[in-house]
């Protein structure tokens, strides 16, 4: 798609500044970046050598000099010189024009502080935008999944990203209760690298972790599959292969799977009675990578008892909501910070 020559100029853009990915919506195109928010420096001089797809793939694999950062924690930021580095870099991936100042749209978990959110603008500014909004990014999910959130009924966006849970009740372009837990889909891969050492003295990568997640991983009984995983051997020290079967893993992702359903217990308890009348109606929706866990919808139904739906692209729905409120920012004020 062509890029017109306003847009060129100002770049305005939204941002989904995730814990583990980054992705950003150029307004009048599309998601134009969709990267993990991991940068790669050289550790002497501080100099930034690559950031995104880039740098993720010297994970584990640097020397000395050179040290791969993931600048999010539980979904802030956890560095923030790194982190205006990161946004510097994905920023110039996007063909805008080097005078551009734009105007940024910035989806954060409802659960960060003042402080943190200076934090997030202050990094924005830096990088030089012009004007920084920010907006929970439950509520950037439901506008992306194009729910009516100006209406007087009751909406429960579950949204599990890398660092954090967002589990809230929306209506009347507000937040009426919310639960911000700092775990998710980290949380998930340490419990794995953790599961290995234990039981298996095996010790694997953050990536390997993530590959056995997505592959094997459930937080219900699904059809037990089996998966080979390379790593190395605690007491001798050098490379091994294991087998390793679904059940183990859920056994591994169980502790995280808990919380995350208790989360969402607690917070339909603090749910007004009518707003919990159209939960009954209308269901959880599932949002973020963390949806994406196999029977994780199914777990939540078994314990809530009701409808649970993972939204049509997860990974997709805060970016894609920030989106939608940068091309109408007048529509939705008052539901920016």
């Amino acid at each position: 798609m062509g890029i017109s020559f306003w847009n060129y100029i100002s770049g305005d853009m939204a941002i989904d500044l995730g814990t583990a990915n980054t992705l950003i919506y150029l307004k009048g195109q599309d998601i134009v970046i969709d990267e993990p928010s991991i940068v790669a420096r050289n550790s002497r001089t501080g100099q930034i050598i690559a950031v995104g797809n880039d740098a993720k793939e010297m994970l584990g694999k640097t020397h000395q000099d050179i040290e791969v950062i993931r600048p999010l924690k539980d979904g802030v930021i956890a560095n923030f010189e790194v982190t205006e580095g990161m946004l510097q870099g994905f920023i110039k991936k996007v063909k805008i024009s080097r005078i551009a100042r734009p105007r940024m749209v910035i989806g954060v978990p409802t659960g960060i502080t003042e402080v943190e959110k200076r934090a997030v603008k202050d990094s924005a500014e830096r990088a030089n935008a012009r004007e920084v909004f920010l907006i929970g990014e439950p509520v950037a999910a439901a506008i992306g999944i194009g729910l009516e959130i100006d209406k007087p009924v009751g909406n429960m966006i579950v949204d599990i990203g890398g660092g954090t849970t967002e589990i809230a009740v929306i209506a009347l372009d507000g937040i009426v209760t919310h639960e911000s837990v700092r775990i998710g889909g980290d949380e998930m891969d340490e419990a794995i690298v953790q599961y290995f050492k234990r039981e298996h003295n095996l010790l694997i990568g953050e990536r390997t972790a993530e590959n056995i997640k997505c592959e094997i991983g459930s937080a219900t009984a699904v059809e037990e599959v089996t998966m080979a995983v390379k790593g190395r051997n605690l007491i001798a020290g050098i490379p091994k292969t294991i087998e390793v079967t679904s059940s183990e893993i859920r056994e591994a992702l169980r502790d995280t799977v808990d919380a995350i359903v208790q989360s969402v217990t607690e917070s339909l308890e603090k749910t007004p009675p009518e707003l919990s009348s159209d939960i009954l109606d209308r269901g959880i929706i599932l949002t973020g990578g963390g949806a994406l866990l196999k029977g994780l919808d199914q777990r939540l139904r078994d314990e809530t008892q009701l409808p649970v739906n993972v939204a049509e692209n997860p990974l997709l729905t805060v970016a894609y909501g920030t989106g939608k409120v940068l091309e109408n920012i007048d529509k939705y004020m008052s539901v920016l910070t």
